[in-house]
């Protein structure tokens, strides 16, 4: 598959208190995400910056979007070298620094990928496949900082 893909989505901010924006304070960070077809996704910024913890806020969103790339595209590799895949888990981390200046930029991203095979003598290709996967995923090729992968391969028999 090649091309030029394109996605759209429709982003509200729902945190007018009747004042607007008339002072840092006075208005909430909420913001309901849609993509017709999709159900809404409740945000607003992470906490230390004013937001709701009880809502998804950008960082865990791409966080999220690495973690599930490189799943997705982990899943392809091991599909083209053979390697079956019954289990897939992720326990991912990123560090954000900010620069004191009311900005900042992640630094690094982790991913802990627990995965389970089929059988022992594809552990190898399993282990091998994560590299494939960071080169195929669109959204680590997309940022300016370094996705680690850190991945345990277990196999099925030895799993329980």
């Amino acid at each position: 598959m090649s091309g030029e893909h394109r996605y759209a989505l429709r982003t509200t901010w729902t945190g007018d208190r009747g004042t607007g924006t008339t002072g840092y304070r006075d208005y909430d960070r909420s913001v309901m995400i849609e993509v017709d077809g999709k159900p809404q996704l409740l945000a607003s910024a992470d906490r230390p910056f004013r937001g709701d913890p009880a809502r998804w806020n950008p960082e865990d969103l791409l966080l999220a979007s690495l973690s599930e790339c490189h799943l997705l595209s982990y899943l392809y590799a091991c599909v083209k070298t053979g390697v079956v895949v019954v289990a897939y888990e992720d326990e991912a981390s990123a560090v954000m620094q900010e620069d004191g200046h009311g900005g900042g930029a992640f630094t690094e991203v982790v991913l802990r990928p627990r995965v389970t095979i089929a059988e022992e003598s594809m552990t190898d290709a399993a282990t091998a496949a994560h590299a494939e996967a960071n080169a195929l995923c669109f959204i680590a090729n997309s940022v300016n900082f370094p996705v680690r992968h850190e991945p345990t391969i277990l196999v099925a028999s030895s799993a329980n």
